[in-house]
């Protein structure tokens, strides 16, 4: 399989943020942008892989600025950092006052993805590679986000595990 390079995987989406969109604080609801946030990060890994995807997990998603009534919120995504079957995407998100111009990033994000077979099986992917300083800075520093991940999947392994399928706290309801 063929390296490719970050630049290849690139997902752009602009959606215009009306009022059935926003909270009663007239911002945008954060779980409407994290919808966003995946589906564009999906384009970027399905665009990498050319095979279908799974989300397998999301990083924290901070949300640094309020994208308000009538503004505009642009998500980008592209590959960062590939594994087997895995593959890092990173993602910003910028809102933009359409009167005034003013733009500013309202939140950025990590998504890791699965490439899957026709039978929902794990398969393999081209390695990526970074031309740009700011690819170069993202890719270099994957790895140790990927190690995060893992203890981080162990934790709610276990947090699973632990707490399992039923609600002790009501077993008497």
């Amino acid at each position: 399989m063929e390296s490719k390079p970050c630049r290849n995987s690139l997902a752009i989406k602009t959606s215009h943020v009306l009022p059935p969109d926003t909270n009663n604080h007239g911002t945008l609801f954060g779980g409407k942008l994290m919808a966003h946030i995946d589906d564009v990060a999906a384009i970027a890994a399905v665009r990498h892989a050319r095979k279908l995807v799974v989300t397998a997990s999301t990083d924290s998603v901070d949300f640094l600025a309020p994208v308000k009534e009538g503004d505009s919120v642009c998500v980008e995504a592209f590959v960062t950092w590939t594994h087997t079957t895995s593959m890092e995407v990173f993602v910003k998100a910028v809102t933009e006052n359409l009167l005034t111009g003013s733009r500013k990033v309202c939140t950025t994000a990590f998504l890791t993805f699965v490439a899957i077979d026709d039978d929902g099986k794990p398969t393999s992917i081209p390695k990526v590679y970074p031309e740009t300083d700011q690819e170069k800075k993202l890719n270099e520093s994957a790895p140790e986000r990927a190690e995060q991940r893992k203890k981080r999947r162990e934790h709610s392994k276990e947090m699973a595990a632990t707490f399992g399928t039923d609600y002790p706290w009501n077993q008497n309801v």
